[in-house]
């Protein structure tokens, strides 16, 4: 499962969409056999076993079968609403389509097989640029249904470590949008359960703060980074510093300036 990488397009990462957690759980698995560079088609068809569902999520074998079996029930009629999905032709503000084209589960086989429809095909294949990308495992223990998106959305955004989600836009996003109008209820119910799974199950730590506009929260700020990471201590470049380390020859203006440069360097 280490080896298991997702790869998505920043697109289907902001889509309007909600899934099940193990909907999200069977797409990512699919979207992960996509190989680096391989063409993907409509016709192609994806195979996933229970037993390598449940050995990849970390569930019991005849839960997996169960689960396997609603999925296969229920996620030919999941849509996903796309912004701006053609930079080419900004006449089209927003494409809806499905998921999937096809699915189907073999009893005997505890096999599930699917097909991706043809207007998902270019967000997961051949990505140039403009995509997201992270380990499968980083998301695998999550049990809440919000985890992973908003796992993703951080990660999109990785290098900055921090990103700013207006409400409305992200209720939208997670397909929330007449639900949890009241804040406090928003985060009990979707982004707590989200933050605890990101922060137990995932390789990043995250918080978030809350930005009012008038008395209305209003935005969400996300701050992530690394787990693990430490920023380094800033040396302070006091005058006997600078004395001890000077070099010989050097005057003290010339080492303080190339000591405090390399103490930047050394901060990157």
């Amino acid at each position: 499962m280490k080896r298991m990488t997702v790869v998505k397009s920043n697109k289907v990462v902001e889509a309007g969409y909600r899934l099940s957690l193990n909907e999200q759980r069977l797409i990512l698995t699919c979207i992960a056999q996509i190989k680096k560079g391989q063409s993907l088609s409509a016709d192609d068809a994806f195979v996933i076993s229970a037993s390598e569902f449940a050995d990849i999520f970390d569930i019991p074998l005849n839960g997996a079968y169960v689960e396997l079996q609603r999925v296969a029930e229920r996620l030919y009629d999941r849509s996903v609403t796309i912004n701006n999905p053609d930079p080419d032709n900004p006449k089209i503000k927003v494409t809806r389509t499905r998921w999937i084209t096809s699915i189907s589960y073999v009893p005997g086989e505890g096999q599930l097989i699917m097909q991706f429809a043809a207007q998902m095909v270019p967000y997961i294949s051949l990505l140039e640029a403009e995509f997201t990308r992270y380990s499968l495992s980083s998301v695998a223990e999550m049990t809440s249904i919000y985890g992973i998106r908003f796992y993703e959305l951080m990660i999109q955004w990785g290098r900055f470590g921090e990103r700013t989600i207006e409400i409305s836009d992200l209720k939208a996003m997670l397909g929330l949008e007449n639900k949890y109008t009241a804040i406090k209820d928003f985060k009990h119910r979707v982004l707590e359960p989200a933050m605890l799974d990101i922060n137990t199950y995932s390789d990043i730590s995250a918080h978030y703060e809350q930005r009012k506009t008038g008395r209305r929260v209003s935005h969400f700020i996300f701050k992530f980074q690394p787990k693990g990471y430490q920023k380094k201590a800033s040396l302070k470049i006091t005058k006997q510093f600078i004395e001890k380390h000077a070099k010989p020859g050097e005057s003290y203006e010339t080492a303080r300036q190339r000591l405090t440069e390399e103490q930047k360097r050394q901060a990157l």
